[in-house]
């Protein structure tokens, strides 16, 4: 048996070359906090951002899969996480409900796609 301790990252790809794009959605849109990637790492291409206590990794390739991975982040206020993606007009996908939660999903500008929930 395997003893899982906490999650550690997630893997979301773009394009190659979209960094700047990457970096203005997350960044700016979004607004979590870039950290270095290490410097081995780096001729890969992409970016890595912290979000509470965890890291989403922004890794490249040339064709993007769409299929039903996703990271889910719960968050403490999810009216104000939709009015501020909304107010930039990302793309939002209701989820069905499930009992104890308020939860959707949007999409970053490469077709990634995000659940926000809050615990109720």
């Amino acid at each position: 048996m395997i003893h899982f301790k906490r999650l550690d990252h997630i893997q979301l790809c773009i394009p190659t070359g979209k960094e700047n794009e990457a970096r203005h959605f997350y960044t700016h849109v979004i607004g979590l906090t870039e950290i270095p990637k290490p410097e081995a790492l780096v001729p890969n291409g992409g970016l890595w951002y912290r979000v509470a206590d965890i890291q989403l990794h922004i890794g490249t390739e040339n064709e993007v899969n769409k299929s039903k991975r996703h990271p889910a982040f719960e968050v403490t206020d999810i009216r104000a996480a939709r009015a501020l993606l909304e107010k930039h007009g990302v793309k939002i996908k209701e989820e069905v409900q499930v009992p104890g939660q308020v939860r959707f999903s949007f999409f970053d500008p490469f077709g990634n796609r995000i659940e926000l929930l809050q615990k109720t």
